[in-house]
């Protein structure tokens, strides 16, 4: 089934995201993925089929493949959830899970290993990316000297503003930040790693971090095509944008219907929502090995 919303009766809604829905058990934490997606900052009308499949499912194997991190995560089998739920099979099935509680961080921690998107808009301007001033000449898609941290601040709706090493420091204290910056580059060097045995580039993602038990671990989603930017490797080159295993397709597509990137977005044709989700499970079953369940 498409779910673009979803309501638990008797079950406490705690907040609703671009994506996800996020419910009060009392000692945890029920995080359910719905199969809307968003651009330029804006939640558009059309879902993609089995989009929440595919993040809940791809964090959940993330999460076991970067076990040196402490996560939020409980589990993502519904039939190790709550009896309370279990009316709800239908709307929570292969795209949601548990989680501990955790105070969020109030930065996104970005990585890039390439230069794409914001990162290749700013070398272009001033010839830095995120700050970090990189050496003259480079493409556009081109791989950085050595992957850099670029950090953000989290908008729950609207734009994520990109910040400077000072401020991320500013607002985390000058060793969580550091803390999070390492963990940050580790995690995404690891996933690098085993995304190239899988044919794909990690051009860049972000993470998000919290406390909990005042201990820093990962929490949200991990290494997804909504977080990330994934490129085909043998279809990768230095001055070409090279497609991609995420919602470039449709940011692709919004550009040139002639949408001024003012609300409310256009509706998706039903052919680019379909090809979405298609690109959307092969980076899944590419990288995890695993058929969607």
């Amino acid at each position: 089934m498409m779910l673009l919303e979803c309501d638990l009766p008797g079950i406490k809604k705690l907040r609703s995201g671009k994506v996800r829905e996020v419910f009060d058990l009392g000692d945890c934490l029920l995080i359910v993925a719905t199969d809307r997606i968003s651009a330029f900052d804006c939640v558009l009308p059309t879902g993609i089929p089995r989009k929440g499949e595919v993040l809940t499912q791809m964090t959940a194997f993330w999460y076991g493949v970067l076990d040196f991190v402490p996560t939020h995560f409980i589990t993502a089998r519904f039939e190790a959830f709550p009896r309370e739920l279990h009316p709800f099979e239908e709307q929570l099935r292969g795209r949601s899970m548990l989680v501990r509680k955790a105070r969020p961080l109030p930065v996104e921690c970005v990585a890039r290993g390439y230069l794409a998107g914001s990162g290749w808009k700013e070398y272009c301007e001033s010839g830095t990316a995120g700050g970090h001033a990189l050496p003259p000449g480079l493409k556009q898609s081109d791989r950085l000297p050595a992957p850099i941290f670029t950090p953000a601040t989290k908008a729950e709706s609207g734009h994520d503003e990109n910040i400077t090493w000072r401020q991320c420091r500013s607002a985390l204290g000058d060793e969580l930040a550091a803390q999070v910056r390492d963990l940050t580059l580790e995690l995404y060097g690891y996933g690098c790693a085993h995304a190239a045995r899988a044919g794909i580039l990690i051009a860049d993602t972000k993470f998000e971090f919290g406390i909990a038990d005042g201990e820093t671990i990962l929490i949200d989603e991990c290494l997804t095509p909504d977080s990330s930017r994934f490129w085909p490797a043998d279809s990768w080159e230095p001055g070409k944008n090279p497609p991609s295993f995420d919602k470039q397709f449709v940011r692709d597509w919004l550009d040139s219907c002639g949408w001024d990137k003012s609300p409310p977005a256009p509706a998706l044709p039903p052919e680019v929502a379909e090809k979405t989700s298609l690109k959307y499970i092969e980076a899944y079953e590419k990288l995890s090995g695993l058929k969607l369940g």
